[in-house]
């Protein structure tokens, strides 16, 4: 009886072990390969020069990141996993919503200062639905024996592609306008409502260029404008330049003569309507048309169609040749983003005014408190049946959407909108470092519930 409950232990023992050994590897191999980035970009070694991380960015946004979407997303996609995938998307949106719940209680709680409340609760509610998923997923499913099984590798990173687009829609459109710099940067220099912004010191830490590399040469005249002063300024040289003048029309027909006769009557545009138009102009619209979002859109029509889906992916395919050639540089995804990282985190933090407490409250609530409510709704969506039943890398990638630090993408649009960009810059530093740790207990708790519970 002794013997039979010993064993039963030192099984126990022995199954735990393995979901450590196999939750703690992934991470180790990512953290092994960051650490030569870090290395050689550190400001005391300098062995590899600023600029060419740069290059690597262009290439990883430009060529690695969409052939590894392209290659994996398409073979998995098809209108029934579509269907099964919905939740993927809606949980993207889900997690951006209780992340601003939570960000707005760490400004109540806080209190940072009022230039920085909409962008505390930006950066608690938008985490990495690309780069961080990707590398983790690829480092899980890359040995032989993969906890998820065979088939690993090209659902998950099907899984993370997949909601990527949902992303980007959110950033250019809803972040983009709520990244607006503060009236507090502005000088009014004429009566007009001429808006100038105050000129800062806008030099581009390397984590701007680790998502979107190349972004200051598409500013725009409204990336550094605010939003309600360039609404009104806009709507008003809209109404001067593109409608007719009303008092001179009267005037006109008051002095007589033909063209009186002639005067087209016509109803203006609704002053809601113009709004909402000027809004729509000044939405950035076109980057979200960027190449890994491309590849997607791409991979999902090509992977819908059968006989698309047959010539471009499959054993026997006619285009073959193309698609293993852009699975070899796919390969180099992983690398790169960890290597370009590394490189991030050597730079050290920038100098910010969001204050300490602020930064601890955004930490907090991003990777600690905010995946345990992740856990709440991956497990209330199983049980209602919104999930695909018995697909444990599913929810794995659906629980580590409330894992991952910031988007970089945010550092992004605070350079491209002239707001907040040291601040955003130690904040990244600071969230991935937490990440390090957060992503490691996380993992091995996502791997007990997974195989054990859920």
């Amino acid at each position: 009886m002794m013997e039979a409950f010993l064993a039963s232990v030192q099984k126990n023992i022995k199954s735990e072990g393995e979901e450590v050994k196999s939750a703690i590897l992934p991470l180790l191999k990512l953290i092994a390969l960051a650490l030569p980035g870090l290395i050689l970009a550190h400001p005391k070694v300098q062995l590899v020069p600023k600029a060419t991380f740069k290059l690597l960015s262009k290439l990883v946004f430009a060529l690695f990141l969409p052939c590894l979407i392209f290659t994996q997303l398409g073979p998995s996609i098809s209108l029934e996993n579509i269907v099964r995938w919905w939740f993927i998307p809606v949980n993207v949106i889900i997690s951006t919503a209780i992340g601003c719940i939570l960000g707005c209680l760490v400004a109540f709680i806080c209190r940072p200062p009022r230039e920085f409340v909409r962008f505390t609760i930006i950066m608690t509610a938008f985490g990495n639905t690309g780069n961080i998923p990707l590398a983790v997923v690829a480092s899980v499913c890359h040995s032989s024996d993969a906890p998820f099984g065979p088939d690993c590798y090209g659902n998950g990173i099907a899984y993370v592609s997949f909601s990527q687009w949902v992303s980007v829609i959110l950033v250019y459109t809803l972040v983009y306008h709520m990244m607006k710099p503060p009236l507090e940067q502005c000088e009014i220099v004429d009566e007009e409502i001429e808006i100038e912004l105050v000129p800062a010191d806008l030099s581009k830490p390397l984590l701007v260029e680790a998502e979107l590399p190349g972004i200051e040469e598409k500013e725009t005249e409204h990336s550094k404008t605010p939003f309600i002063p360039s609404l009104f300024n806009s709507v008003s040289g809209i109404s001067q330049t593109n409608f007719p003048d009303l008092e001179a029309m009267k005037e006109g027909r008051e002095e007589g003569g033909e063209s009186s006769s002639k005067s087209i009557r016509c109803l203006a545009e609704p002053r809601v309507a113009r709004k909402i138009r000027v809004v729509a102009e000044q939405t950035p619209i076109h980057h979200i048309l960027q190449p890994p979002t491309v590849a997607s859109f791409l991979a999902i029509v090509i992977g819908v169609i059968p006989a698309l889906r047959h010539m471009v992916y499959g054993a026997h395919a006619p285009l073959e040749v193309i698609t293993d050639s852009l699975g070899t540089m796919a390969d180099a995804t992983v690398p790169s983003v960890m290597l370009i990282l590394g490189g991030m985190l050597g730079e050290g933090p920038n100098e910010s005014k969001l204050g300490i407490r602020t930064t601890i409250g955004i930490i907090v609530a991003r990777l600690l408190v905010l995946p345990v409510i992740g856990i709440g709704v991956v497990y209330l969506a199983d049980k209602w049946n919104f999930l695909i039943a018995g697909d444990r890398l599913y929810q794995f990638v659906l629980l580590l959407q409330y894992t991952t630090p910031s988007a970089i993408l945010l550092g992004v649009i605070a350079s491209l909108r002239g707001y907040a960009v040291k601040e955003a810059s130690a904040l990244l530093f600071w969230q991935h470092v937490g990440a390090v740790l957060s992503l490691s207990i996380y993992i091995i708790v996502y791997f007990k519930l997974l195989f054990s519970y859920i």
